[in-house]
């Protein structure tokens, strides 16, 4: 696993150091660092180490390290900053909103009222309109 899987990307340069970066944590396959467009205090991503574009780029243990490094990040954030709640947001493709093509985890601080918004309404809708989709995605065996 190399740090320099792709040195056109901003988050491979962090990894290798070529990049400056507010690091915070470190381990064989991941690293956290505080967001450098923070939209709160702590803002902070987990990435993986070695490149990878997004959810269906990224190797299973390599997305379950990142999953590993956020929870544990979540936690020290947590006891640190004691924020009343915490987002997690990852992003795929442009059109689910993602903007730097490197697999990250966001770890969003919130307090109670803060600045941020929800970028939906949901409204529930009855389950047998859900009947068609679920029968296409479904991954449970039918026996």
């Amino acid at each position: 696993m190399t740090a320099h899987d792709n040195p056109s990307c901003v988050f491979c340069r962090i990894i290798a150091r070529e990049q400056p970066a507010a690091l915070l944590y470190e381990d064989e396959r991941t690293i956290a660092f505080l967001d450098i467009t923070a939209v709160m205090e702590g803002h902070t991503l987990v990435i993986p180490k070695r490149h990878a574009m997004d959810i269906w780029d990224i190797p299973p243990e390599d997305a379950a390290a990142v999953m590993r490094t956020a929870q544990l990040m979540a936690d020290h954030i947590r006891d640190v900053l004691e924020p009343d709640g915490l987002t997690l947001f990852q992003a795929n493709r442009v059109a689910g909103w993602q903007d730097v093509f490197h697999l990250h985890v966001h770890l969003v601080p919130r307090k109670d009222g803060d600045h941020l918004h929800r970028p939906w309404v949901a409204d529930p809708v009855p389950l047998d309109s859900l009947d068609a989709t679920r029968a296409r995605l479904s991954l449970l065996s039918s026996g």
